[in-house]
């Protein structure tokens, strides 16, 4: 059988994975002492913060599929901050200030959750402007030569994923200004995104279909955003969450078990390319070593 069948499968899985609801248990933390600790905490974000399909869904509307397994919810379970989580899959900036149509009804404009009493806040957003799942679906290649996802994003000449990520810098800058506007008191965190690739090599083609030669454009396309949401970080007055480094080695590339990144065909629960639950949980690790929370014994 070619391999153009198995990677048109592999699509076709990945598509019905987005859509099912896989639910396991919510892992359960003591809250700890100290500065958080009741605070009133409002998560900001899009699906790499609403956590897809590791857990029961935490509010509506169903579209979102905010998991209460993800990383907002993991935090505040640790810490006993007051929680109102708003995160979003699918969200892109705009959608923070905009009502965003999902399946089930629409989520309001996440800046809305943001008042004066809110004390502490978590944005995790940027992916969906650069078009994350037109990039997922778009470099997936029949064979494990060449370059086709560079050459497709910079035929022209140009680099468009290096250009969308640019135009995102000053959405960033206008996001984090709206966010101290309406809560002018809250500590900002602004959380980027894991190591979805491996940090070196050529990657696992064909359980996860992109060339060696792509995995290398992609994974400085990971690194540029990530620089630019932690620049943006610096220049807004808040402090960035670095989930790439603790990830490292937890990709889509390795085993099941020490992968927190599923793949295009999940073999864990979660959504294609997003964390698991164990991806959840690190990247509230490092939301909680910003803050100064101790590692739970």
């Amino acid at each position: 059988m070619g391999r153009r069948p198995i990677v048109a499968r592999l699509a076709v899985v990945a598509v019905a994975a987005l859509a099912a609801l896989l639910a396991v248990p919510a892992a359960s933390a003591n809250p700890v002492p100290g500065g958080v600790a009741g605070q009133v905490y409002v998560a900001l974000g899009d699906s790499y913060t609403s956590s897809p399909l590791t857990g029961p869904i935490a509010g509506p509307p169903p579209g979102c599929l905010r998991s209460i397994n993800n990383y907002p919810h993991l935090v505040a379970g640790r810490t006993g901050a007051q929680l109102t989580d708003v995160s979003c899959s699918g969200a892109r900036t705009r959608d923070l200030a905009a009502p965003q149509t999902v399946q089930g009804g629409q989520n309001p404009p996440q800046y809305d959750a943001l008042g004066d009493g809110t004390q502490l806040v978590t944005v995790g957003i940027g992916g969906n402007d650069i078009g994350f799942g037109e990039i997922v679906q778009s470099c997936v290649s029949p064979t494990p030569f060449g370059t086709p996802c560079r050459d497709r994003w910079t035929a022209d000449g140009t680099d468009r994923l290096a250009a969308r990520i640019d135009e995102l810098s000053g959405r960033l800058d206008d996001v984090l200004d709206e966010v101290h506007d309406r809560a002018p008191g809250a500590r900002v965190l602004v959380v980027g995104y894991p190591s979805v690739l491996p940090a070196e090599g050529p990657g696992c083609y064909p359980v996860v279909p992109y060339t060696a030669g792509d995995v290398a454009y992609l994974r400085g396309v990971l690194t540029d955003l990530n620089a630019t949401i932690a620049r943006a970080a610096q220049d807004g007055d808040a402090t960035y969450v670095d989930t790439a480094t603790p990830t490292v080695g937890h990709d889509v590339c390795a085993p099941p078990g020490q992968r927190w990144i599923e793949g295009l065909v999940p073999t864990a629960p979660a959504a294609p390319v997003h964390p698991n639950a164990l991806g959840a949980e690190a990247m509230s690790r490092a939301v909680l070593a910003t803050l100064g929370v101790p590692a739970a014994a």
